[in-house]
């Protein structure tokens, strides 16, 4: 014996029992994929300008296009049955829906990890007064620059900095004065080398500059260049009635190069720093090469 709900025409059954679940996979899928233009879009605002962040963009806009789709397809089987061959499209809708939602989560969160790695290693290689790199970054990027430059026969060179009578700036005008002079440096060192050079903080007053591809005597001229804009260049301190007043400061420079294929990065800051000696030795506010040393330096300087 057939039940009367069997005995009913399937056009008529298969609305009442499937029309509405068709219909929520459908507004489920459009709601999830503009859940997923959330991502999207907070992912290209934190990118640079450019091809990424463009991308991204158009995938967003890629987006939308599914969403009116979504719904354009709801409206047109709006008020009408479905056929057993029609009630598989919503479900993929559905579940391609889903997938993007998961990619586009997945890939921001990703990016914000890869951000915040980022960042956390930027901080164990940038000193935090001036914003340039650290001992820590100079030491390993020392060692990798003279591999490269021994392994091809390439010329390098390093310099070895301090500022003059820094003690006496700081006792002067306090210590918070004498961070102003270094961030000064800092920005004019920044500013005079090429992209391809590296300024890091060795300690204290002292910087080193890492110059590959360059020859003691470009070294020399460069090192020049950086005593003399330093020279003339005043930085603006406060003094204690909170008035601005221009200070001058000079810088000694040691310079070294890579001398032969067993040089190690300790000897070549070791020769820069014995020609920092001599030129604070010899009177300040000039260039000494390892080359220009005649015998050893005797007696104490003070910074």
């Amino acid at each position: 014996m057939t039940s009367p709900l069997e005995s009913l025409p399937t056009a008529l059954v298969l609305p009442f029992c499937v029309c509405d679940l068709m219909t929520i996979f459908l507004l489920s899928g459009a709601s999830l994929l503009a859940s997923s233009l959330f991502f999207v879009r907070k992912l290209a605002r934190e990118l640079p300008r450019g091809i990424n962040r463009t991308s991204w963009r158009v995938l967003g806009g890629f987006i939308m296009l599914f969403i009116v789709g979504y719904l354009g397809f709801y409206l047109l089987k709006r008020g009408t049955h479905y056929d057993k061959h029609e009630m598989v499209v919503p479900v993929i809708f559905f579940f391609g829906a889903v997938f993007v939602l998961l990619v586009c989560f997945l890939a921001y969160r990703t990016a914000q990890e890869l951000k915040r790695v980022v960042e956390l290693e930027q901080e164990t290689i940038t000193d935090p007064l001036l914003g340039i790199f650290n001992r820590r970054f100079l030491d390993r990027r020392l060692q990798e620059e003279m591999l490269r430059a021994q392994r091809h026969g390439l010329p390098l060179s390093l310099m070895l900095l301090d500022i003059d009578f820094f003690k006496k700036v700081n006792d002067t005008w306090g210590h918070q004065n004498g961070d102003i002079v270094l961030k000064h440096l800092a920005r004019l060192l920044v500013d005079t080398l090429r992209q391809t050079d590296l300024v890091a903080r060795f300690g204290g007053e002292e910087f080193v500059l890492l110059l590959p591809h360059t020859t003691q005597t470009d070294a020399r001229m460069l090192a020049e260049r950086l005593r003399r804009t330093v020279e003339q260049t005043p930085v603006l301190i406060t003094t204690s009635g909170n008035d601005y007043q221009e200070l001058r400061v000079t810088i000694s420079i040691g310079l070294s190069c890579i001398q032969q294929k067993d040089d190690s990065s300790c000897d070549m800051l070791e020769r820069a720093d014995k020609a920092l000696y001599q030129a604070k030795q010899t009177g300040r506010n000039r260039v000494i090469a390892c080359d220009d040393m005649a015998g050893s330096t005797q007696g104490e300087v003070t910074a």
